[in-house]
């Protein structure tokens, strides 16, 4: 053999080889060792929900938006054969919150529901209750103080309602959570007003510092005070509404507060779904 003709056989094999490793490339899975939290606030339009997934693949559901919107975001987010959730919650009964856990509720095996006592009476209420009563699962109303585990590792704060709210305004008996994984942890309000945010301040002081604050009612003027932004002092903050909404969420002066305070904010209703993880030392936006 020539040694033209050897050097381009070689050329040949060694281009070959490289198509080949490039081929395959997609199709290697490479391991990973993070045993990471996910939050993800789900893109459900004008309303909340937040699906929590822990490193020992514990569930939990904070709300469902209004409608079965939340089913198809369950969907991008889960196995479509996983049909169980180990805990729902009900932050308070309104429409934009309970609407489409009920759809959940119809959908999935649910182990155990946190729920306020209060009830508001509205078809949106009456569903959400009727549903609640006939899964198969716990039905639990939390007060403030408590905590429980979520798998091993993930500690849940409840922080808000404390005292009789069944004759509050619904807003107002929102279960405020803390959800907090090693040194990382997320501040989940529901739609609390800033004098129950105040109040919070009050009560846990420093605790309640965290890396990620979902803003009150859809960043709605009526959250998000001054007193308990700071307290949470967050680095990143997350609003959960839909584009061009008729109630102009979020409100201009809370974002202002944001900006002001150099926090990352995020907008489900322009980015989507807005995915965090956490390997308990550090929170990054997926």
């Amino acid at each position: 053999m020539s040694p033209l003709l050897r050097t381009r056989l070689l050329i040949l094999l060694v281009l070959g080889g490289v198509t080949i490793i490039i081929w395959l490339v997609p199709f290697i899975s490479y391991p990973t060792t993070c045993k990471c939290l996910t939050v993800n606030f789900l893109d459900v339009g004008q309303g909340d929900s937040i699906l929590i997934e822990t490193p020992d693949n514990f569930e939990m559901l904070i709300d469902g938006g209004r409608d079965s919107s939340v089913l198809r975001m369950l969907g991008n987010e889960r196995s479509f054969f996983d049909r169980n959730i180990d805990v729902v919650v009900a932050t308070h009964p309104d429409l934009d919150h309970v609407g489409g856990l009920v759809d959940v509720l119809e959908r999935y095996d649910v182990g155990t529901i946190l729920l306020t006592e209060n009830e508001q009476d509205t078809p949106a209420s009456a569903a959400f209750s009727a549903a609640a009563a006939a899964e198969n699962a716990a039905l639990i109303n939390p007060d403030a103080g408590e905590q429980f585990m979520l798998g091993e590792n993930v500690v849940i704060s409840v922080l808000s309602p404390t005292g009789d709210e069944r004759l509050w305004e619904s807003n107002t008996a929102s279960i405020v959570l803390k959800v907090t994984y090693g040194e990382t942890s997320f501040m989940l309000t529901g739609d609390a007003p800033s004098e129950i945010e105040n109040y919070i301040v009050e009560t846990y002081g420093t605790f309640l510092d965290s890396d990620v604050l979902k803003l009150g009612h859809h960043g709605s003027k009526t959250s998000t005070s001054e007193l308990f932004l700071d307290a949470v002092s967050p680095s990143y903050a997350v609003v959960s509404a839909a584009v061009g909404n008729s109630y102009g969420h979020p409100h201009q002066e809370v974002m202002q507060r944001v900006f002001a305070r150099n926090i990352q904010s995020f907008h489900t209703g322009t980015d989507g779904t807005v995915t965090f993880v956490s390997d308990g030392q550090t929170v990054w936006k997926k």
